[in-house]
């Protein structure tokens, strides 16, 4: 074989390495049933805030956030964060939580926040800022 032939061959094999490695990272959007049939694995959950449910205490232990998530399909379970809690939490309009199922709650690792859109109100206002 020339050598061409072989470091064509060996840049093949790379490629699948690394498009094989991509793939494990690859996490879809659950449902708080179906990351409930997967505990201890890494799941997204797309939800909303129950407001009334929040429990934070900055002063007391700044670092633990709970609440209960609703999802789409309006089921609930109870999230648990180990950490300061994100700015305007309560403004946004939904939540994308990644984290794993733990018992009866969810040990929430990341929180992503879905802020309402500033046009939402008044569609002509993009218009109006020009």
């Amino acid at each position: 074989m020339k050598k061409t032939h072989i470091i064509l061959l060996v840049l093949i094999a790379g490629a699948i390495t690394v498009l094989i490695s991509y793939t494990g990272n690859l996490t879809t959007y659950e449902t708080v049933i179906s990351a409930k049939q997967k505990p201890g694995k890494f799941v997204k959950l797309v939800a909303k805030l129950d407001k009334n449910s929040l429990i934070y205490d900055a002063v007391k232990d700044p670092n633990y956030l709970t609440f209960t998530a609703v999802d789409t399909l309006g089921n609930t379970v109870k999230v648990v964060y180990h950490n300061t809690k994100p700015t305007d939490m309560e403004k946004s309009e939904r939540i994308v939580l990644g984290g794993k199922m733990q018992g009866d709650h969810f040990e929430c690792r990341d929180i992503l926040l879905k802020c309402p859109s500033k046009y939402k109100d008044n569609p002509n206002a993009l218009k109006q800022d020009i």
